[in-house]
């Protein structure tokens, strides 16, 4: 069967072969070698040409063009030729004739050279596509698919046909090229469930091939950024796809790639130095007004200082030559980065005001934070942002750009909530989301707190309004049925507004939907518990079950956000033993894999629940791996670049201070030392009181330091020592307390002992005052690291009196009398 279907294929080439060997003007057009002796033939032979004459033409004239650089191709004289016109005419005329091959060739040279979607013929050759869809062979199906995207037909009808006959086709299909670009085509109308599949087959592919073509591997992430998954094994093929050919990966292919991982907040070192190295060496090249914008929105990121500033003179030189879009993007990269050079900054924002008329909705929206981002004190500016915001406000029918409009216009100076902010806001408030509502409320708070020193009483013209918005949301959340889509619009949702108003009710129907939660939608829920800082007993013991059962299926940079939750809430479930060691296991059989930084993150986690595994403690201090961190850490945003690094101290001091067999030296001393001069030295109102009432309790304000930093750089808010007789020493006669650490040493079980000088039997006291921060949003519970700030301060010496707000701020404590006692009890217990 198999002999005679190749024998069947090669007397069909063959065929074909005498056919254009035997057709003189096939053979003419062939011969020719640039688009005059096309136009030339076509236009002597019109009456003789056929519809495989047209198609070959057509095909022809394109091919011509791809082989030149973009800047030299001839698409618009080819195009507005009036040969090419007979072309179209011709072609127009001959649909019927065409084989299907010809019929989609045709419809992707024509969108190739920007042909209108809206043409006769571009919307006769989608038709004639549609009426022959079933006979399409896979190869054919895909770039009809890939025609239809071109022409943002991401939602038709015509594209779910198509994704109907990719659902009965899949495991048919093996070419990569063919699925990626189905994938993407298909994207916006697929189910989970099918969206699953396609994922699992691309992931097939991909390990049954020898090889994959870049694009193929770039398409699987776009999918992947359509559907808006970060599904982290076929991104991690992906990636390795990349480094393999990243010999291949020019400039253009690195910042589409980057902007992918970008959007689906996924990172891999070594991608990203791979990328830098690139770019970097491409900057001498990419220095004219259309290239350099791409250079400078993926480089500036991940630059060190030096070349960062290389990047703003050069901005500076050709800022003036940057379209509407370029500006934006510049602008948008200058906010990430910390850019603050006065004068780039002054000529982003006079092209911003140039181009401000041509922007949409988003992007106005996007330079509105631009300009407030760069301190921009021209009334002018403003007035004309208002006003266009406003005119998009009156046209818009979306509810989630209406409430990003609104919050925007909130945050302008002197701007002001009329009837037509409230009577939009009013007409799609039933259907918008959590996400929307909350932008509602903000913009709507903010505006009270800005008419309040004009008005008698603003609230009276806002309550309702706000009430509204209330009921909408709590409604909202009563009716949700479904635990992702409710993650999904939790998912960015913070503020004052939504933990007073929402916060207890979003927990009611959590739990309401606990029977919902699978490892999968684990991360999602895990980081809402740890962002809100609400301690729910049931779902937390939920989440804990869930890993145990599954532990197996849970990938390795998500054991983070399992883990997180119950390290800040400092929480144990019940099978917490369990829960942790099922966790401990699946890390160290993929300890290998870890991002640099996340490992880190994941380690204070551990050590925060007090879990110390020698061999993540080991990989994470080693030479080697800190530099593959500090390499890392050069290529992130800066808020994520201090994060880490903060952590990576505070998990040196945990391992130090807790398990000092380990032998792990503390390198931190300077770091620290730079944080400190960036910080206040100036006293709160709060801590003014209780130094005073301290002076009084123990005999004078010398006997209580205040702001004291200990060894590891713990700061205390107030120090004082008692002898082996209860009396407070003087801080005249106390060692400084940041003494050289060479001068500590350790007791046998594990105590850190005073420096010498510290008279026997005396005692270090450790006053803390504790805000709102330090404990769980609705229970008076310690979270993790102001427990674990306790743990040190105990090993290093100290009794530990910690004095929540709570306490302080209660109706038992209303006077001088009642808090002198408070601290007197809480100083002399235990010492």
């Amino acid at each position: 069967m198999l002999s005679v279907r190749r024998f069947y294929l090669f007397a069909l080439r063959c065929r074909q072969c005498q056919t254009w060997s035997g057709d003189p003007l096939l053979s003419q057009l062939n011969n020719c070698i640039n688009e005059d002796q096309v136009f030339d033939l076509v236009g002597k032979n019109k009456t003789k040409l056929s519809e495989k004459h047209v198609g070959r033409a057509i095909n022809i004239l394109w091919g011509f063009q791809k082989k030149k650089p973009e800047p030299l191709r001839l698409t618009d004289y080819v195009k507005n030729h009036s040969q090419f016109l007979i072309l179209r005419i011709l072609a127009e005329n001959k649909i019927e004739q065409m084989d299907n091959e010809a019929l989609v060739d045709i419809l992707y040279n024509l969108l190739r050279f920007g042909i209108e979607a809206h043409d006769s013929l571009v919307e006769e050759l989608v038709m004639e596509c549609w009426r022959r869809l079933n006979g399409l062979s896979m190869p054919l199906l895909s770039k009809f698919a890939m025609c239809l995207h071109d022409q943002q037909m991401y939602l038709s009808p015509l594209t779910g046909d198509i994704a109907d006959i990719v659902n009965r086709n899949l495991d048919s299909i093996q070419d990569g090229r063919v699925l990626s670009i189905l994938m993407v085509s298909i994207s916006g109308v697929i189910s989970q469930h099918f969206r699953d599949r396609l994922i699992q087959k691309a992931e097939f592919l991909l390990e049954t091939s020898e090889s994959a073509p870049l694009n193929n591997a770039r398409r699987f992430v776009q999918f992947l950024r359509n559907v808006k998954l970060p599904h982290r094994p076929l991104l991690d093929k992906c990636n390795k796809v990349f480094l393999q050919d990243a010999n291949q990966l020019g400039v253009d292919r690195v910042v589409i790639i980057l902007g992918l991982y970008q959007a689906l907040q996924f990172s891999n070192v070594e991608l990203k130095l791979v990328a830098k190295q690139k770019l970097m060496e491409a900057m001498d090249d990419y220095n004219n007004s259309s290239s350099f914008p791409r250079l400078f929105v993926t480089l500036a990121p991940m630059a060190g200082p030096e070349v960062r500033e290389r990047l703003t003179e050069t901005a500076l030189l050709v800022a003036d030559e940057f379209d509407h879009q370029q500006t934006l993007a510049v602008a948008d990269t200058m906010q990430e980065t910390e850019i603050r050079h006065p004068q780039l900054i002054q000529k982003i924002v006079s092209l911003l005001y140039k181009h401000m008329d041509l922007y949409k909705p988003v992007e106005l929206a996007k330079l509105a934070y631009a300009l407030l981002l760069f301190h921009c004190s021209n009334p002018e500016i403003y007035s004309k942002l208002q006003r266009l915001l406003t005119s998009c406000l009156h046209t818009n029918v979306v509810p989630t750009d209406i409430s990003m409009l609104i919050r925007v216009l909130s945050l302008l100076p002197n701007s002001y909530m009329d009837e037509v902010i409230v009577t939009r806001m009013e007409a799609v408030m039933p259907q918008c989301s959590l996400s929307d509502l909350s932008s509602f409320a903000t913009a709507v708070m903010k505006w009270i707190r800005r008419d309040q020193p004009y008005q008698q009483s603003p609230t009276v013209q806002y309550g309702k309004l706000l009430q509204k918005v209330n009921n909408c949301a709590l409604e909202r959340l009563q009716k949700a049925n479904d635990l992702e889509l409710l993650l999904d619009e939790l998912k960015y949702i913070s503020g004052d507004w939504f933990e007073e108003m929402l916060l207890e009710e979003t927990m009611v129907a959590l739990q309401r939907l606990a029977d919902q939660i699978t490892w999968t939608n684990v991360p999602e829920l895990s980081s809402f518990f740890a962002r809100t800082s609400y301690l729910c007993v049931p779902l937390l013991d939920r989440i804990a079950a869930v890993t145990v059962q599954h532990i197996d299926k849970v990938y390795s940079s998500e054991i983070y956000s399992f883990l997180r939750p119950f390290a800040t809430l400092n929480y144990d479930p019940p099978q917490s033993e369990e829960f942790f060691e099922a966790c401990l296991q699946h890390l160290s059989s993929c300890l290998g894999s870890f991002e640099p930084h996340l490992l880190v993150l994941l380690g204070f986690a551990l050590a925060v629940a007090e879990y110390f595994p020698e061999n993540v403690i080991k990989a994470i201090f080693n030479i080697e791996f800190l530099a593959k961190l500090d390499a890392q850490l050069e290529t992130l945003p800066g808020s994520l670049n201090r994060r880490v690094r903060l952590r990576l101290m505070e998990l040196n001091r945990a391992v130090c201070l807790e398990c000092p067999e380990l032998q792990i030296p503390w390198f931190h001393e300077r770091y620290c030392q730079q944080l400190q001069r960036k910080g206040s030295g100036s006293l709160s109102a709060l801590q003014q009181q209780i130094h005073g009432l301290l002076g009084e309790i123990l005999g004078g304000s010398h006997f209580a330091k205040v702001s004291v930093l200990t060894p590891y750089y713990y700061g205390i808010d107030f120090e004082c020592i008692l002898d082996k007789n209860k009396k407070p020493l003087p801080h005249t006669e106390q060692i400084v307390v940041m003494a050289d650490l060479k001068g500590m040493h350790w007791e046998q079980d594990g105590l850190l002992l005073g420096r010498k000088g510290l008279p026997p039997g005396a005692q270090r006291i450790a006053v803390d005052f504790l805000d709102s921060k330090a404990f769980c949003k609705n229970l008076n519970h310690l979270k993790g690291e102001a427990a674990m700030k306790k743990r040190h301060l105990e090993i290093l010496g100290y009794h530990v009196v910690q004095i929540p707000h709570f306490e302080w701020n209660s109706m038992e404590l209303s006077s001088k009398e009642a808090w002198m006692e408070y601290l007197k009890n809480k100083i002399y217990e235990k010492v």
